[in-house]
């Protein structure tokens, strides 16, 4: 009996886990039931979009077809993304034993097809002639990196524009006109000069009436050196009275050799210190001669112009000359210069030669011409000059034929009567030919044209065209040049020329305070004069001295792409000759003074014949020496020639290099994961649960936490019991023999 009823106790406890399990399964299908109403939903959501997008207008369809495209895309860039995280599928070995069995290249497929020592042989082989190749390919990419150039000239026969032709006297300023201001610095340059040549003791300044203005004297002196002891040469001051205190009082100087050029040119590079006071002597090896009856071989004097920083400093600086007259004539242009600094433009103007007294005649081809053609400009060197042709405010005019019946005539009156004697010591015409709108450098491309002569020019033309950067650093206009061109007030074009000496003028403003009157001014800034600036002309030597800033400027400034060259042939006869000299003059007087008497003589007459000479003209043009073509056929040479490959070998290659980096970057990925995997599990020890358990867990009601607020409080909870739980030993089958006989009684 006992026994059937635990039986019955078992299967009614079969029966509730059944109806459990049962319970749980419809729970699954009421979940499934649930995801599947979810699916439904977003299906329906899905049409209604779906039918939206149909009741738009056709304007949005496209807008509908692009999201379908970008769907699309979006699959093929996961797909590509898994193809990229797969890799190439294969080893280095096997990649490398793929490439070796089918490349076309020769030598590859020897190394895994022969045996072992040919294997080794036709390695090497390949490894050497592989290494010839890239060096012979370094080779050719330098020398295309290189950007050589070739340069081919090439002769063309068109009607060519005439030059423009500036014409200047070799005097800048009438010296009747300037000589009021120049009067003080005549009478010291002449006491100076007596006091050189004819040096007799007590012989001074304060012998003159009226006395000399030593104070214009003082700021730029004249000085005599004495070497006759090498080592220790004295400097000798021209207007001291008692020489051997001067001789006592001056400092020791080092003498070194020198040279002595413009600005815009090559500039002398010596700046030495003296033994005692940090004087500077720059010598150009002279002597001259000796006071008294002292002869030249016994003692050696050269005359310098002294520079000093200021009145009365010990740093100075003596400019030595191979002359006594170069030594005058530059003392003079420095004194001059500080003088007509302060002078306005205008009156330099009037001082310098009028157009209509200079050209006398003119005529271009079989037109006549006046000085009304030519285009007045102030130059610091020349004074007042004269264009012909520059083509600012007309068009520039051609020549048809060479000749010089073709060309332009000139007659030039330069009154030489009216020179000034200590600033101009050559007589004559600068002229210039050069192209239109372009600034006149007579100082550098001029060339002088003598009195009483007739000078024929023959010209013959060059243009120049220059390949730009990489193969050049040349520029189109000077707008890539870091230098303010300062002579852009003119409108002139471009030159090197005068980016050079703007770079100087800019230099000297922004180190000595003030600009050079040879070059145009900045705005703002005054030209330098012994009064307002004392210590111009030292600092202007020094900066002219200096290596350093004549390569800045040199660095600076470019070459033009593009340049038209004027070569001249010159020839020159006595104009007029002795024959025709008289009615010549007579004429000319007439002409230019309405007098009947003569006015003009050969030595201030000058006539000139600017023509073509040839009618050709020849184009020197750069060329890049190597092109991308050469480079290509170059190496495709090497390579074919070395290892008898094509561009199809190199496509393979570098198959195979991409390849291997594929596989390269995959490993390092997968070593990446694995040692932030392993860092994982030396962080975490226990293994994360697997995905039924995760599910087991979520769908078994036991795991499920009761609604917040559902689970009383702890104290609310009654106590738990403390009877030990029941024995169910009496509900098992025991046999009957082991039952007592008070077993049956308390059964009863």
């Amino acid at each position: 009996m006992v026994y059937f009823i635990g039986k019955k106790e078992k299967e009614k406890e079969k029966e509730k886990e059944k109806e459990k399990e049962k319970e749980k399964e419809k729970e699954k299908e009421k979940e499934k039931e649930k995801e599947k109403e979810k699916e439904k939903e977003k299906e329906k959501e899905k049409e209604k979009e779906k039918e939206k997008e149909k009741e738009k207008p056709p304007v949005q369809g496209h807008n509908a077809c692009t999201g379908v495209g970008s769907m699309n895309l979006k699959k093929y860039l996961v797909r590509a993304l898994h193809r990229l995280q797969k890799g190439p599928g294969y080893t280095y070995k096997e990649l490398l034993v793929w490439y070796c069995d089918n490349t076309n290249t020769h030598g590859p497929k020897r190394i895994i097809k022969e045996g072992p020592k040919k294997k080794l042989i036709w390695f090497f082989l390949t490894l050497l002639f592989a290494s010839l190749v890239f060096w012979q390919w370094g080779i050719l990419i330098n020398t295309y990196l290189s950007y050589n150039v070739t340069s081919s000239l090439s002769i063309g026969f068109k009607t060519m524009k005439f030059p423009a032709v500036t014409v200047c006297n070799a005097n800048p300023f009438k010296y009747s006109e300037v000589k009021p201001l120049l009067k003080e610095l005549d009478r010291l340059i002449e006491a100076a000069l007596e006091r050189i040549l004819q040096p007799t003791p007590g012989n001074s300044s304060e012998n003159l009436s009226p006395p000399l203005d030593l104070e214009l004297w003082n700021q730029i002196p004249l000085v005599l050196i004495d070497e006759h002891d090498k080592d220790n040469p004295i400097i000798l001051d021209i207007f001291e009275t008692n020489q051997t205190a001067v001789v006592n009082e001056t400092a020791m100087v080092n003498v070194t050799s020198v040279s002595d050029d413009t600005a815009g040119g090559s500039q002398r590079s010596a700046d030495n210190e003296t033994v005692g006071n940090r004087t500077t002597v720059e010598n150009q090896t002279t002597a001259l001669p000796a006071p008294g009856n002292t002869t030249s071989e016994e003692k050696k004097y050269k005359l310098a112009v002294k520079l000093c920083s200021h009145q009365g400093s010990d740093n100075c600086t003596y400019r030595n000359f191979s002359s006594a007259a170069q030594a005058v004539t530059e003392w003079y242009i420095l004194q001059s210069t500080s003088i007509l600094s302060k002078v306005p433009l205008h009156e330099r103007i009037r001082m310098g030669y009028q157009a209509e007294d200079m050209i006398l005649a003119c005529l271009y081809g079989a037109e006549p011409c006046n000085y009304k053609n030519f285009t007045q400009i102030y130059h610091p060197d020349h004074g007042n000059c004269y264009i012909f042709n520059w083509g600012m405010d007309e068009e520039a005019l051609n020549s048809s034929n060479p000749g010089a019946e073709f060309g332009l005539k000139l007659i030039l009156d330069i009154s030489q009567q009216d020179y000034i004697p200590y600033l101009s010591s050559a007589a004559g015409a600068r002229l210039m030919l050069h192209q239109q709108k372009s600034f006149p450098f007579l100082k550098d491309q001029g060339i002088y044209a003598m009195a009483g002569t007739e000078t024929s020019i023959g010209v013959l033309v060059d243009e120049l065209e220059r390949m730009g950067y990489p193969y050049s650093d040349c520029t189109m206009n000077g707008s890539d040049v870091p230098v303010k061109n300062l002579y852009s007030q003119y409108n002139t074009s471009y030159s090197i020329q005068a980016c050079l000496r703007s770079c100087f003028q800019n230099h000297m403003v922004e180190i000595c305070g003030c600009g050079h009157y040879m070059f145009p001014l900045p705005e703002g800034v005054t030209y330098c004069n012994n009064e307002d600036n004392p210590g111009w002309a030292y600092c202007y030597s020094s900066l002219r001295s200096s290596i350093k800033q004549r390569q800045i400027c040199i660095d600076s400034c470019k070459e033009t792409c593009n340049d038209t060259q004027y070569k001249m042939t010159i020839s020159m006869a006595d104009w007029p000759s002795e024959a025709s000299e008289d009615w010549i003059f007579h004429i000319l007087s007439y002409e230019r003074d309405m007098s009947t008497n003569v006015t003009l003589d050969r030595n201030g007459i000058i006539k000139l014949n600017i023509y073509f000479q040839e009618y050709n003209y020849r184009t020197i043009s750069e060329s890049a020496a190597t092109t991308i073509v050469w480079l290509l056929s170059s190496l495709g040479g090497q390579f074919g020639f070395w290892m008898g490959g094509s561009v199809l070998c190199l496509i393979e290659f570098g198959e195979i290099i991409i390849d291997s980096l594929w596989i390269t970057v995959i490993n390092v990925i997968g070593w990446c994961k694995g040692l932030k995997q392993r860092r994982a599990r030396a962080r975490y020890p226990d293994a994360p649960p697997t995905v039924s358990e995760l599910v087991e867990a979520h769908t078994n009601l036991g795991f499920q936490h009761e609604a917040a607020g559902a689970v009383p409080g702890a104290e609310a909870l009654p106590p738990e019991p403390g009877t030990p739980p029941p024995n169910y030993d009496s509900l098992r089958v025991r046999p009957l023999d082991a039952l007592g006989p008070d077993s049956d009684a308390d059964a009863e």
